[in-house]
């Protein structure tokens, strides 16, 4: 069947400060999880793109790290990423959560991005369910007032509730709209480029960021070392070894991810395993092992093994 020659496909980006809520929106649109969602800022580090598939078009969302000011090497690294996915994609959509006012760290990353140039650019009020409509009305307007001080001129700016699932669907025809028209470029039914290690890496840091405290988000990496399907097993029941190692920085760190008796790490692996099989759909043995590598966020050798 020929395309009809209205048929757009193309790139956007959301972008926003740690934890506007990018991730989240990435999976309401695409309607499955795929980038890792945490209440912990800064979970995202990978450029996961998710895939939506309408008749009409194809979305492609990559979703880069939160911009910040860079503090240690891996902060320059992160940031050099998103500096040039930008540049790469039809439209870039900025994140303002409703529940926060827009502060310095918005107007840091609107600045960075005026310096791009050709890409069409949106604003999004995320989290709209944590706002009065007194607040949104607010909200709306300083981000209308960010746009004109930094000389950013919005395409839309569009209120959405990712959680609540108010107006997704309108933030995804705004994007379909501003792509070129072209041919799909990616296979139907793919919901993610990124590959399995990638994801499966993911889920596995997601679950270990979850209450643990504070002062570890950015202090895990995890390395998929092995992932293949059991041999000998019969064909309806196949299971997925996967052994992998979470990196800590220091010996303190380790003692708080194994948790009392191990207990933390077993609920980790539990918690990993169940988002696997629901995302692979095949049972999984996941084999966690906690190892230390000494400031590894500072040290560029490290940074290359741990795959940044």
């Amino acid at each position: 069947m020929p395309e009809s020659p209205e048929f757009r496909s193309g790139f956007a980006s959301f972008v926003g400060r740690p934890n506007a809520g990018k991730s989240t929106l990435t999976n309401a649109l695409v309607g499955t999880k795929v980038a890792i969602t945490s209440s912990r800022p800064q979970t995202t580090r990978t450029v996961v793109r998710g895939i939506v598939h309408r008749p009409d078009a194809q979305l492609i969302l990559v979703d880069t790290p939160g911009l910040h000011r860079p503090r240690t090497l891996l902060g320059e690294r992160l940031n050099d990423l998103v500096t040039s996915t930008w540049a790469e994609v039809d439209i870039v959509a900025v994140c303002f959560p409703a529940n926060e006012k827009v502060g310095p760290g918005d107007r840091f990353i609107v600045n960075e991005l005026a310096k791009v140039r050709r890409t069409t650019k949106l604003a999004i009020a995320t989290k709209t369910d944590l706002a009065t409509p007194e607040q949104l009305g607010e909200h709306l307007l300083s981000i209308d007032r960010l746009g004109h001080e930094t000389g950013t001129d919005w395409a839309e700016i569009v209120p959405v509730s990712a959680k609540a699932g108010d107006q997704v669907g309108l933030l995804a025809d705004l994007l379909v709209a501003r792509l070129p028209e072209g041919p799909p470029l990616y296979p139907d039914g793919e919901l993610t480029d990124a590959p399995e290690e990638a994801i499966v890496a993911e889920l596995i840091r997601e679950a270990a960021l979850e209450g643990v405290r504070d002062e570890l988000p950015h202090s895990i990496a995890v390395v998929v070392e092995e992932m293949g399907l059991r041999e000998g097993r019969p064909e309806d029941r196949p299971l997925l070894d996967i052994h992998a190692n979470l990196f800590v920085e220091r010996s303190s760190q380790k003692g708080i991810v194994i948790g009392h008796k191990g207990s933390r790490l077993r609920a980790v692996g539990t918690d990993a395993r169940k988002s696997i099989e629901a995302m692979l759909g095949t049972p999984v043995y996941l084999d966690l092992h906690v190892k230390i590598a000494k400031d590894w966020q500072r040290d560029p050798k490290q940074l290359r093994r741990l795959g940044f």
